[in-house]
């Protein structure tokens, strides 16, 4: 009998264990130092351009995301993963105790934010696809769905825990803190990777070479397969129209008037709301069957949800409308990751990750803008709500196009040698 009950039996297995747990202690102060970053800059822009800068943040982060993606995933693919994560890792470290140090000094103009989130973005091209590349090798197939789940819990649950930290830091210590915290945090995963011990190695033959044939073969992979590249667009349309976090500041400074504690409350709400779906999917999301239906189901409420939070003006219902959101996508994601990284072989999985990438990441960064410059114009509210109705009719608009998503079942899992795959028409 497992020493790990069903809903964690990803858990048993030792390496899986250690980086699941560095990576809640690592995320929580990543997530620490995002709601800080935006905090931060609310405070040293006038009322008036609040919205526009708050925008720029993501603007700044998508730029080396954009522009090394691609990069990334090839090299994720070529050299050893586990000991690329330990560069990105400590690089982040380092641009968070460079950021702790500056704002401990004074800082009072808005530049050095900017270049040093985007400096510390343009790690992520490479930890990502390498991280989330490293998963399947940690635990055995048929352990593989619970692994996804629980490290959405963890991502989410850091994600309640980093907010809310977060809050109560600038609250009482500053900004300053809560950057230096993060640099602090990172050492958590680099302690687990350096503890791991006989992680599989692939096959000569089956790791890439860094150029550009490797790349495009990555993207020639992702776009032959409809299921997959419709996930993808999804959740770049979705977090494009409805990404709202980066106003955040605007709804607790001037809407609803609750101030720093509010706002880390506020900021974590997703995570809520996600923490709790999380534990829901990790026992039922292997009795899925419709999966195509439930993923695009989810997007709508994501959607709605968002509308209602931009039409609200009282706390506890904009918290519940967000803790709504991150259920809603917990949703969505788990079942994304689950499709994609079975669809791919080993030897693609870092490139396919780096094109997701560009859809996951660049969605919100980019949608932080949008949402940042519409809000400047016309008003936080308006650009919530009608962010929120975008995202609903995007999702009517993909799975019209996309009638073997609308289709998609559990069973469209498995080929013909009882490999995991994705439906590929």
């Amino acid at each position: 009998m497992s020493r790990v009950t069903e809903p964690f039996i990803a858990l048993q297995h030792r390496n899986f264990r250690l980086l699941w747990g560095g990576q809640l202690v690592s995320a929580s102060g990543t997530l620490m130092q995002n709601v800080a970053i935006l905090w931060h800059v609310s405070l040293l822009v006038s009322p008036a351009h609040k919205g526009l800068a708050l925008g720029l943040v993501g603007l700044v982060k998508v730029v080396p995301i954009v522009v090394f993606s691609l990069v990334g995933g090839v090299v994720a693919d070529a050299l050893d993963r586990r000991k690329l994560l330990l560069v990105t890792q400590s690089f982040m470290m380092g641009t968070a105790a460079v950021l702790a140090f500056l704002t401990f000094r004074g800082l009072t103009v808005l530049w050095p934010i900017y270049l040093l989130a985007g400096i510390s973005a343009a790690a992520a091209p490479f930890d990502s696809p390498a991280r989330q590349s490293l998963i399947p090798n940690l635990v055995p197939v048929e352990h593989f769905p619970n692994a996804i789940s629980l490290n959405t819990i963890m991502f989410q649950a850091a994600s309640v825990l980093g907010p809310t930290i977060a809050g109560a830091v600038i609250a009482g210590l500053g900004v300053g803190w809560a950057y230096a915290l993060n640099a602090v945090s990172f050492l958590a995963v680099l302690v687990a990777l350096l503890m791991m011990r006989d992680v599989p190695r692939r096959k000569i033959e089956e790791a890439g070479r860094i150029n550009y044939k490797a790349a495009l073969e990555g993207l020639k992979f992702v776009f032959s397969a409809p299921v997959i590249r419709s996930s993808m667009l999804l959740d770049f349309l979705a977090t494009f129209f409805a990404s709202a976090t980066a106003l955040l500041p605007i709804f607790a400074q001037d809407i609803l008037k609750v101030g720093a504690h509010g706002y880390g409350l506020l900021y974590a709400a997703p995570s809520v709301g996600a923490v709790i779906m999380s534990l829901v999917m990790v026992s039922v999301v292997g009795r899925i069957d419709r999966r195509g239906i439930v993923l695009l189901w989810s997007i709508v409420v994501y959607g709605m949800a968002t509308v209602v939070f931009g039409l609200s003006r009282s706390f506890w219902l904009t918290f519940a409308c967000l803790a709504a959101v991150g259920g809603a996508d917990t949703v969505s994601t788990v079942l994304r990751n689950i499709i994609r990284q079975l669809a791919t072989p080993d030897r693609l999985r870092g490139r396919m990750t780096s094109v997701n990438m560009i859809f996951f990441m660049g969605g919100p960064q980019l949608g932080e803008m949008e949402a940042g410059t519409v809000a400047n114009f016309l008003g936080a509210p308006f650009s919530v709500v009608s962010g929120g109705l975008a995202c609903v009719l995007m999702t009517g608009w993909v799975a019209a196009k996309t009638p073997s998503l609308v289709r998609y079942r559990r069973e469209d899992e498995l080929d013909p040698e009882g490999r995991k795959r994705a439906a590929t028409t």
